[in-house]
Protein backbone atom coordinates (compact mmCIF):
# COMPACT_ATOMS: atom_id res chain seq x y z
CA UNK A 1 0.00 0.00 0.00
CA UNK A 2 1.84 3.26 -0.88
CA UNK A 3 0.42 6.86 0.50
CA UNK A 4 -0.81 10.09 -0.97
CA UNK A 5 -1.44 13.55 0.00
CA UNK A 6 -4.67 15.19 0.04
CA UNK A 7 -4.61 18.79 -0.02
CA UNK A 8 -7.75 21.56 0.00
CA UNK A 9 -10.46 18.52 -1.03
CA UNK A 10 -14.53 19.13 -0.84
CA UNK A 11 -15.51 17.60 1.90
CA UNK A 12 -18.62 16.78 0.09
CA UNK A 13 -16.75 15.02 -2.96
CA UNK A 14 -14.54 13.60 -0.92
CA UNK A 15 -17.24 11.95 1.14
CA UNK A 16 -19.04 10.66 -1.65
CA UNK A 17 -15.71 8.63 -3.55
CA UNK A 18 -15.35 7.41 -0.22
CA UNK A 19 -18.83 6.02 -0.51
CA UNK A 20 -17.51 4.11 -3.38
CA UNK A 21 -14.60 2.30 -2.29
CA UNK A 22 -14.40 -1.46 -2.05
CA UNK A 23 -11.95 -1.42 0.41
CA UNK A 24 -9.69 -0.26 3.92
CA UNK A 25 -9.25 4.06 3.61
CA UNK A 26 -6.86 4.91 5.96
CA UNK A 27 -6.12 8.90 6.80
CA UNK A 28 -3.04 9.76 8.82
CA UNK A 29 -2.78 13.11 10.50
CA UNK A 30 0.21 15.12 11.10
CA UNK A 31 -0.15 14.47 14.59
CA UNK A 32 0.79 10.40 13.63
CA UNK A 33 -3.23 9.39 14.34
CA UNK A 34 -3.82 6.39 11.72
CA UNK A 35 -8.02 6.77 11.10
CA UNK A 36 -9.97 4.08 9.26
CA UNK A 37 -12.51 6.13 7.16
CA UNK A 38 -14.59 2.76 6.05
CA UNK A 39 -16.14 3.42 9.59
CA UNK A 40 -18.63 6.18 9.93
CA UNK A 41 -17.71 6.96 13.22
CA UNK A 42 -13.93 6.91 12.68
CA UNK A 43 -14.69 9.29 9.21
CA UNK A 44 -16.73 11.86 11.09
CA UNK A 45 -13.84 12.14 13.74
CA UNK A 46 -10.94 12.14 11.47
CA UNK A 47 -12.54 14.71 8.91
CA UNK A 48 -13.32 17.22 12.22
CA UNK A 49 -9.58 17.25 12.65
CA UNK A 50 -8.76 18.25 8.99
CA UNK A 51 -11.20 20.45 7.63
CA UNK A 52 -11.10 23.97 7.70
CA UNK A 53 -13.85 26.42 5.51
CA UNK A 54 -15.29 23.42 3.83
CA UNK A 55 -12.39 21.51 2.26
CA UNK A 56 -9.87 18.93 3.98
CA UNK A 57 -6.84 20.79 4.38
CA UNK A 58 -3.97 18.40 4.61
CA UNK A 59 -3.78 14.72 5.00
CA UNK A 60 -2.32 11.04 3.91
CA UNK A 61 -4.26 8.62 2.46
CA UNK A 62 -3.68 4.74 2.38
CA UNK A 63 -5.99 2.58 0.69
CA UNK A 64 -6.29 -1.17 0.71
CA UNK A 65 -7.51 -1.39 -3.25
CA UNK A 66 -5.82 0.03 -5.81
CA UNK A 67 -8.69 1.12 -7.54
CA UNK A 68 -9.90 2.78 -4.98
CA UNK A 69 -6.60 4.59 -4.71
CA UNK A 70 -6.66 5.78 -8.49
CA UNK A 71 -10.30 6.90 -7.29
CA UNK A 72 -9.16 9.11 -5.02
CA UNK A 73 -6.32 9.82 -6.08
CA UNK A 74 -8.12 11.26 -9.15
CA UNK A 75 -10.88 13.20 -6.87
CA UNK A 76 -7.64 15.30 -5.64
CA UNK A 77 -5.81 15.48 -8.67
CA UNK A 78 -8.62 17.06 -10.48
CA UNK A 79 -11.31 17.62 -8.47
CA UNK A 80 -13.78 15.17 -9.72
CA UNK A 81 -14.00 11.61 -10.71
CA UNK A 82 -14.64 10.45 -14.21
CA UNK A 83 -17.39 7.34 -14.30
CA UNK A 84 -17.06 4.80 -16.22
Amino acid sequence: MRKFEIHDLDVNAFVAELNNCTGQVWMTTDEGDRINLMSAFCRIVGLMSIVQGGTLSHAMIECENLEDESRLFRLNLYGKVEEK
